[in-house]
């Protein structure tokens, strides 16, 4: 009896697609690899579906490729021929807000904007936020230990899940689902699945921690002369503001005049800058909005920036975000492009741009390298285009920005996860010891190497 035979006996036909039927959206994710038609793709609507599954696979050695809202750029989520691709989309509920305890249970296909708008239903905040909110799931999101826009004030998604349900290779549910903040019992077996891309087990439900909404807020659209004075301004705005700076969004002119123009929005400031930043706070007094206009006059005053806007109202403030969250329109705008999501020491990132800008440029005349990034966590995006290139150089693009990152003392993954498409470059950023372990617990937890093969340190 085959495996497709096995699952569709075990699980039936509404949970089990056979390849050919298999849709298009199942057989790729956001990262342009072609896509993959795989043996077969189960959607379950529960846990146990999911052990099940599991169960089959392991025992018939078939790789299993876990699938999100596959918003991904790194190919974690691409499926693998002749391999099952098990998607969470059918696993969508938010189970449990608590006010009191400040937490948020949901399943890992929940959209992560419908988590948030449960948490604000009940006066809450669920303070991960990324500009694929309304398409990324909460599974993908812990998957990749995703940051996003708010990491400077309340952290990476590590920082927020208090517990998780996974199913490991061989179909055994693991029943972690802390709510507790304060639980010091033994190891916290919650991290293992955080950001290893489901290479050690599939994430099915999980318990965040909630905070409390900000009941008064500010944001600010600033253009810089240079990425020095850039950095002063992030020194200023920590120092004066403290627990209220929210986000520090930077866009060199490389990203934002491309965008700006692709999109038709219009332009908050009367000049051009060397580099424009959306300044974001938030606290619980009045004061808040005073509190950043202070500190941009000081700022300015010190040379740290050229010029400011507050915005007046929610709308302004959204307004001032439409080019820092385009990215959706890249194919539109730009045609193919190698995108990067790097990290690089603040003491080095002035120069680090600047320098990738320059080394790119030098290789491809005609090239548009764009830069963009949350600067108060040390994470700066990157994205690549040969207009005159009628297949992209990927390959040496990527060699280039890698190799540079990796001089810097840099990460080559801030925040996507490696997938696919890192795996050549992984011990830029991790030891030869650390890779060891991670593959130790993987050969520990996957013995039959099933769960996403091929991809990260597996």
């Amino acid at each position: 009896m085959t495996l497709l035979s096995q699952l569709l006996a075990t699980l039936g036909p509404d949970i089990v697609t056979a390849g050919a039927a298999v849709p298009d959206r199942n057989r790729h994710d956001w990262s342009g690899d072609a896509p993959v038609e795989p043996l077969a793709l189960i959607r379950p609507r529960s846990v146990q579906e999911v052990s099940a599954a599991l169960r089959l696979c392991h025992a018939s050695r078939t790789p299993v490729v876990a699938q999100g809202g596959l918003t991904g750029i790194s190919g974690g989520a691409m499926p693998i021929a002749q391999g099952v691709a098990l998607s969470l989309e059918r696993m969508t509920r938010v189970i449990d807000v608590d006010p009191g305890q400040a937490t948020l249970t949901a399943e890992a296909g929940c959209p992560l904007e419908v988590a948030q708008t449960a948490a604000q239903d009940h006066g809450m905040m669920l303070a991960i936020d990324l500009g694929a909110r309304g398409s990324c799931t909460l599974g993908g999101v812990i998957s990749t230990n995703a940051g996003g826009n708010q990491v400077l004030r309340y952290g990476m998604t590590r920082d927020h899940v208090l517990g998780v349900e996974v199913v490991l290779a061989d179909g055994t549910i693991l029943p972690a689902m802390n709510r507790l903040l304060k639980n010091n019992v033994g190891i916290d077996l919650k991290h293992l699945f955080i950001g290893s891309e489901g290479l050690l087990g599939i994430v099915t439900k999980a318990v965040f921690r909630l905070q409390p909404r900000p009941t008064h807020g500010a944001t600010a659209f600033v253009g810089c002369a240079s990425s020095a004075a850039m950095l002063d301004l992030l020194r200023r705005v920590r120092a004066g503001l403290g627990p209220d700076l929210i986000s520090f969004e930077v866009m060199w002119p490389s990203f934002y005049d491309i965008m700006r123009a692709g999109i038709d929005a219009p332009h908050p400031l009367a000049e051009r800058h060397g580099v424009y930043v959306i300044v974001e706070a938030g606290g619980f007094d009045r004061q808040v909005r005073d509190r950043l206009e202070t500190c941009l006059a000081d700022a300015m005053a010190a040379g740290a920036l050229e010029d400011a806007v507050i915005g007046s109202n929610q709308r302004e403030d959204r307004s001032f975000w439409a080019v820092r969250e385009s990215v959706s329109h890249y194919a539109r705008i730009l045609g193919p492009l190698t995108a990067f999501d790097i990290g690089i020491p603040l003491d080095r990132m002035a120069a680090a741009v600047a320098d990738l800008e320059a080394a790119l440029r030098a290789r491809w005349p005609d090239v548009r390298a764009l830069s963009y990034g949350h600067m108060g966590d040390s994470n700066l995006h990157l994205v690549v285009n040969c207009p005159s290139a009628a297949v992209q150089p990927s390959k040496e693009i990527k060699a280039l920005v890698y190799g540079m990152t990796r001089d810097l003392g840099g990460t080559v993954s801030a925040e996507h996860g490696i997938g696919k498409f890192k795996r050549d470059v992984i011990g830029y950023s991790r030891s030869v010891e650390e890779l060891a372990t991670m593959r130790a617990l993987k050969a520990t937890l996957d013995p039959h190497n099933i769960l996403n093969p091929g991809k990260s340190f597996s």
